[in-house]
């Protein structure tokens, strides 16, 4: 198809473009910026006068729930909650049930991705066989089968020396660790930030040091092995200033947060609230400045959703018996959009974090509307102000704090390879 999105404000930071511009799509491609090719007739025209487009957003971690998880929710449930908000590219975590940690799981994910809407997904495989951390699983046989690294998502390794020789081996087939900073002796089966507000809901409380203990030992690993290392889900203020530090020093990490940590604090618990619980748990407003300030500086340099679907009885027990996580999809774009309207960062930056960092990271050729690179765009109505409410939400999990917040700026339309994929009839 030949598409022509005319009058559009065109914000790109991979090009460092910021202006209105016309796009010409042509196949998969986007063919030109401004100025028409030769012979272009579109087929179709769309008028983004007044309106932004950023390269489709490229979201670190969302779990779709397949395998294994159906009740919760599903690839084509998800990937259509994602294409309504603006994002092309997704990666799951391999905790999925089985875990991704053979060839079989990787190819029913994509074959599964190939007959939803038309969002591309990528996994990552397991880093211990069956994420028991007992076993180092068949990276080599993962990698051909196309995962895009390794990790142990959120389940504890049996040793340290375990953990090295895992990352050795990644690194000999030049496989990216994902790994989550968290100290499980030191976790103590928390579920909320170890602070004031935790100790007087009588909650166990899960310290900043389980986070800060476990990233010296990644460092000093990383330091050790050469691997590739990207740290999931930050949560503290000290672990962005050892992580600043680290990259300063030029080791080979970076790192993400979720978008929800910007925002939400353990304050956010206080009555008790299921919606918040979250692992790492939402820290001090302290942390939450120091999360903004390294994401601001660079340091954590993308913000994901940390997407985890859940169906209504899974946040309805007393709250340390509550499951962890948010839906969080339909809220990345928007909670990282006003991270610029809040000055922390400005909108190109903002944009960086969700589309050119990721890509980069994850070593996909996404996240530009560079002539030649696919036509993986979202166009955003900015004047257009809406509050998300659980009646009009997508994803088949509904379980999240921000409903009823308002934000500003919706997706009208998503393209992915120059296909429409999401039209929005507001």
């Amino acid at each position: 198809m030949r598409l022509l999105i005319e009058n559009a404000h065109l914000l790109d930071p991979a090009q460092g473009i910021d202006r209105v511009t016309d796009i010409y799509i042509q196949k998969e491609n986007v063919v030109a910026l401004g100025e028409a090719p030769r012979d272009f007739e579109p087929q179709r025209r769309i008028d983004a006068a007044g309106r932004l487009v950023i390269p489709g957003v490229v979201d670190m971690a969302a779990r779709l729930r397949e395998p294994g998880q159906e009740h919760k929710a599903t690839v084509a449930s998800e990937t259509r909650a994602a294409a309504s908000a603006g994002i092309t590219t997704l990666v799951c975590p391999p905790d999925t049930n089985p875990p991704v940690d053979s060839p079989a799981e990787v190819e029913l994910i994509t074959r599964r991705a190939k007959q939803a809407c038309g969002v591309r997904v990528h996994a990552l495989g397991a880093l211990s066989s069956g994420l028991a951390g007992e076993q180092l699983s068949e990276m080599a046989a993962l990698k051909r089968a196309g995962v895009l690294g390794v990790s142990q998502a959120l389940k504890p390794m049996a040793s340290h020396l375990l953990l090295r020789r895992a990352m050795e081996y990644a690194a000999s087939h030049g496989l990216t660790v994902y790994l989550h900073p968290i100290d499980w002796s030191l976790n103590a089966k928390g579920c909320v930030h170890e602070g004031p507000v935790g100790t007087r809901l009588g909650l166990p409380g899960i310290p900043a040091a389980a986070e800060t203990a476990a990233l010296g030992t990644i460092l000093a690993l990383t330091e050790q092995t050469g691997a590739r290392v990207h740290l999931c889900r930050l949560s503290t203020a000290r672990a962005a200033q050892m992580l600043a530090r680290a990259r300063h020093d030029g080791l080979p990490i970076s790192a993400d947060v979720a978008a929800h940590q910007l925002f939400l604090t353990d304050m956010d618990v206080a009555d008790f609230n299921s919606l918040c619980h979250v692992m790492p748990p939402l820290r001090s407003q302290r942390d939450r400045d120091g999360l903004r300030q390294a994401v601001a500086d660079g340091a954590i340099s993308a913000i994901c959703s940390d997407h985890q679907p859940h169906e209504a009885d899974a946040k309805l027990a007393p709250f340390a018996q509550t499951l962890p996580g948010i839906s969080s999809l339909e809220t990345l774009l928007p909670l990282t959009l006003r991270l610029a309207e809040e000055g922390v960062l400005s909108h190109a930056e903002a944009v960086r974090r969700i589309t050119a960092n990721p890509a980069e990271i994850l070593g996909l050729p996404v996240g530009t509307l560079a002539p030649g690179h696919r036509a993986d765009l979202c166009i955003i109505d900015t004047e257009s102000s809406y509050r998300p409410e659980a009646e009009t939400w997508l994803s088949q999990g509904r379980n999240s704090p921000f409903f009823g917040w308002e934000f500003a700026g919706r997706v009208t339309h998503t393209l992915v390879a120059g296909r429409i994929i999401f039209e929005s009839n507001h």
